[in-house]
């Protein structure tokens, strides 16, 4: 089992900056596989930033060049640092795991942190 804590969120103006953790817990071998989601009112969930299956790290055109997703394998974390942050960035911001690229059943979910961007 697979237990992942997010932390980070908060309120911030637009054009700020705020970075979101994701510590991951249990049977972890590799962060290849983590990813950062967000969902905003009225929208499915999207994904933000992701580190692939061969731990390149690929991101959502509306957030390339203002979000880096970095990693420490020593304290399975990934690290989501958001800038130039606009209004549209709100949404609550999940992170996500998959252990196995061949495998969507077996995945983790965090509980989620808000981000709020204010105009």
């Amino acid at each position: 089992q697979v237990q992942l804590v997010e932390s980070g969120g908060g309120l911030v103006q637009a054009g700020g900056s705020l970075r979101l953790s994701c510590v991951g817990s249990g049977r972890i071998l590799s962060l290849n596989g983590m990813a950062w989601y967000r969902q905003a009112p009225g929208k499915q969930r999207e994904l933000v930033a992701r580190i692939t299956s061969v731990g390149t790290t690929d991101y959502a055109d509306s957030v390339k060049g203002r979000f880096t997703l970095s990693r420490d394998n020593a304290k399975n974390t990934v690290t989501l640092q958001m800038t130039s942050l606009q209004p549209e960035d709100t949404a609550v911001y999940y992170c996500y795991f998959q252990p196995a690229p061949w495998d969507r059943t077996t995945a983790y979910w965090g509980q989620g942190t808000q981000v709020t961007v204010s105009s």
